[in-house]
């Protein structure tokens, strides 16, 4: 399977920009009802139902949002946009899709709480006629019409690889595991990515857990646990499956007076904090999946869909297997962050802002990066 880049996935985008604009509203998160669309030039007016997961997560409210309406408010200035969070309960996204459904979407592009139990609202859907975009999440076992994420299991193997660098001879070494939420299917793959290079190296994994709902205050507690079990002095490395998990389990070091700096903590999400504290020295690396291209696409394809139409060429790049069937993919590539790339990476395309990044303690470290 082939890979895309960001920037051929932005290529692709600009060259459906032309592509007819029929109508936009933005509702507010609850997924109540809007102003009524209006009827576009081109025909009438759609509507589009982005449902996200959780706002623990910082970058659904901050980028994927925002993002997502941008472009959709772009090529369809008269479309009307159905947004819900679910607030990591898959209850309330089950009733939130219904609400969409109800209303008349003409297009549901999910990012779903829990990969498997999202099945029962893609099934929903098609009963309706609306066709189903499972965003940065897979939905398992359902027929669905198209997915829209980064590589995940490389994902893994990039913390992974990481890791064992950091490590230096990891022969002998004992690490921790803080997986993810065990009802996301992305978290499998992280988990997948990260075994398939770490069991083989020598490391010795002394505890491991899954982190429900991706609580930092969860994966805190589990470090602590392991600490306990372990002792003060025989954890070399911790694989953290996000930055939420990674700054929980810093926390948990700290409190133990364990200094973070000599223990490497892998990341993902590219995070305010994480950015931070790896310029600190207090966290190794982060994963930089840049949200733009992946908010862009689908809101493009998402738009093409609500009218009927195939996905724009040269978009999908792949196919996934849910369980059910292969599902035509947009795949595109995760990045590792390190302290010396964070620059030429989420500093330079501006994907954190210098501003929040270099404040108070941390404006030194900055400086030292090459970042003003």
């Amino acid at each position: 399977m082939t890979t895309i880049t960001p920037s051929r996935v932005l290529a692709a985008l600009l060259a459906c920009a032309a592509v007819a604009a029929a109508g936009c509203g933005d509702d507010d998160d609850s997924g109540g009802s809007g102003g009524a669309a209006s009827t576009g030039g081109s025909g009438e007016a759609k509507q589009v139902a982005l449902l996200l997961p959780e706002s623990k997560t910082a970058r659904y409210e901050a980028a994927d949002r925002p993002l997502f309406t941008a472009k959709l408010k772009a090529d369809c200035p008269d479309c009307e946009l159905i947004y819900s969070n679910a607030d990591q309960d898959a209850s309330k996204q089950q009733q939130q899709a219904e609400a969409a459904i109800t209303r008349g979407a003409d297009v549901l592009v999910l990012d779903p709480v829990d990969s498997q139990a999202a099945s029962t609202i893609a099934t929903r859907a098609k009963q309706s006629n609306i066709p189903v975009i499972a965003y940065d999440r897979l939905i398992n076992d359902a027929d669905i019409d198209y997915y829209i994420s980064f590589d995940n299991e490389q994902v893994g193997k990039l913390q992974g690889e990481a890791l064992l660098k950091a490590l230096g001879s990891p022969q002998g070494k004992q690490i921790v595991m803080i997986n993810g939420a065990p009802t996301d299917n992305n978290a499998k793959l992280f988990k997948a990515g990260a075994h398939s290079v770490l069991d083989d190296s020598g490391v010795k994994v002394g505890k491991e857990y899954d982190t429900p709902d991706w609580s930092p205050d969860k994966a805190q507690t589990q470090m602590e646990q392991a600490i306990t079990a372990l002792g003060k002095g025989s954890i070399d490395g911790v694989y953290a499956a996000n930055d939420g998990t990674a700054g929980g389990a810093i926390a948990a070091m700290k409190s133990a007076g364990i200094d973070p700096k000599d223990i490497p903590v892998t990341g993902q999400d590219s995070e305010v904090a994480a950015i931070q504290r790896i310029l600190a020295g207090e966290q190794h690396m982060t994963i930089y999946k840049a949200v733009k291209p992946e908010a862009e696409a689908a809101a493009t394809l998402a738009l093409a869909l609500a009218r009927g139409e195939q996905a724009p060429s040269g978009l999908v790049n792949g196919e996934t297997d849910n369980g059910q069937e292969q599902v035509p993919s947009v795949l595109l590539k995760p990045v590792a962050v390190t302290k010396d790339n964070v620059a030429d990476t989420v500093i330079k395309d501006q994907y954190v802002k210098t501003s929040d990044v270099c404040k108070g303690s941390f404006a030194k470290a900055c400086t030292e990066a090459g970042i003003s």
